[in-house]
């Protein structure tokens, strides 16, 4: 097996003192490295039946670490650098919870103890920093790795009671390593979800982020519908499901959303939570006509990007990100009325969406990927050309007056504020019509003379 060089560094500093032996690095570092990934293999955390904060010590006298450790006294862990790397020192431990805290009890254990109290059994193996030897404190964990089984060190009642957010990863992991639930764990994350209540929002969010971004979230978010979890924090997303939609569409707002999702890709957490929020005003703007059977969601663009900014605000997202994916969905259906790709359409597009227009591309073309076949009310494609051609010509952060509040007070010779924006308003106006250079004052002052002649 591998062994990072702060380990090595680690087993020569213990080397002939009671901690030699006794040092195992435990969780995502090992299950990745035995499941033949390296996604994890950085994570450094070491568990050890000693005193951890007590090996922090001796590895910053005798140099190992390069930092005074950082100590945790009441969970008995500490954090050290050692080879530039950040390396978690554990205390083997046992905890307690009351049923409306995460805020657990703690008391020093044996090994076998501690990797009853983690989350599933692949995250329960260790290695010993000295050998590389795996071992299996429970017996089990090589063997559901090897049946793809997900499944709980102690009851899943138990699990989810003690850390209600390891229903969210089991979700993640099922899905991001291809296993499946064990029998039980379904029904006990639907007997449960109710205790994500109890829950931080930052924690919820955190952990969210991880199964959007991955290849596998369109998968992961149906077994987060199915299993009740969407409920508890975002139920203006339960409320999708059933909804019918019309002739373009195959299927209800939940299953075209999920196929958006897909197409829409991995990687970009803004593009993926605009791709499952872009349709979340549908529910509550739907209406239909039982004589003409047409089924309309006026305005749901405008209602969606309102109730998207309050499930993220509820979720505690930073505010940049908020207003970026606020921006996405309520834009998204604005490529579809340039039915003639009219180059001051774009133009105002560019201006509007700035740095976040390729996204809002990417979102409205797998929005309409997933729509019915043969129904594509938009060419994404030309969209992309025009506004290639245009950036060539005029970027879009020039797409705004020639001349600035302060030129415009000297050359009209008035301050009231509005004047001043209607002033500026219509210089930008012939600049999105490309009637005037955004370069070009001496053309700006002309115009604006006529116009403000005629204003006056």
């Amino acid at each position: 097996m591998h062994l990072h060089p702060a380990l090595l560094s680690i087993a020569d500093a213990v080397r002939d003192t009671p901690y030699q032996g006794r040092l195992f690095l435990v969780g995502g570092a090992v299950r990745d490295q035995v499941m033949g990934t390296t996604t994890g293999i950085d994570d450094l955390d070491i568990v050890t039946d000693l005193d951890a904060p007590s090996l922090a010590l001796l590895l910053h006298e005798r140099g190992t670490s390069s930092i005074y450790p950082v100590i945790y006294e009441r969970f008995g862990t500490a954090m050290v650098i050692v080879e530039d790397h950040k390396v978690e020192l554990v205390t083997a431990r046992k905890e307690s919870y009351d049923s409306d805290s995460r805020k657990p009890s703690v008391e020093p254990a044996t090994l076998l103890e501690d990797a009853q109290r983690r989350d599933f059994t692949l995250n329960t193996l260790m290695m010993d920093i000295a050998t590389g030897e795996i071992v299996d404190p429970l017996g089990t964990a090589l063997s559901d790795i090897r049946s793809k089984l997900l499944r709980t060190p102690l009851e899943p009642a138990t699990a989810f009671t003690d850390d209600p957010l390891r229903m969210l990863r089991a979700v993640r992991f099922k899905h991001r390593f291809g296993f499946e639930f064990v029998p039980e764990l379904a029904d006990s994350i639907r007997e449960h979800a109710y205790r994500l209540k109890i829950i931080s929002a930052e924690r919820i969010q955190a952990e969210f982020n991880k199964i959007m971004v991955h290849p596998s979230a369109p998968e992961a978010l149906q077994d987060l519908m199915d299993l009740g979890l969407f409920a508890q924090f975002a139920p203006e997303i339960v409320a999708m499901v059933g909804v019918e939609q019309g002739k373009w569409h195959y299927a209800d707002v939940w299953g075209h959303t999920v196929h958006v999702v897909r197409n829409a890709g991995s990687g970009d957490l803004l593009l993926a939570l605009s791709a499952l929020l872009h349709d979340v005003g549908k529910p509550p703007t739907r209406t239909h006509d039982p004589e003409t059977e047409v089924t309309h969601f006026y305005a749901h663009e405008r209602v969606g990007a309102d109730m998207a900014r309050e499930i993220m605000r509820r979720l505690k997202y930073p505010n940049d990100q908020i207003a970026t994916v606020e921006k996405l969905v309520a834009a998204h259906m604005r490529p579809a009325t340039l039915a003639h790709v009219r180059k001051s359409a774009i133009r105002r597009l560019m201006r509007d969406m700035g740095e976040d227009l390729p996204r809002l591309l990417d979102l409205c073309e797998a929005d309409a990927g997933a729509l019915r076949v043969g129904t594509r009310p938009v060419d994404i494609g030309r969209i992309r050309d025009k506004v290639a051609e245009i950036q060539a010509q005029t970027p879009y952060d020039q797409l705004k007056s020639p001349l600035d509040g302060r030129e415009i007070i000297d050359l009209l010779g008035v301050m009231e504020g509005k004047t001043i924006g209607a002033a500026k308003q219509f210089l930008e106006e012939h600049v999105l019509e490309g009637t005037l250079d955004a370069g070009d004052k001496a053309r700006a002052t002309e115009l604006l003379q006529t116009w403000w002649a005629s204003f006056r």
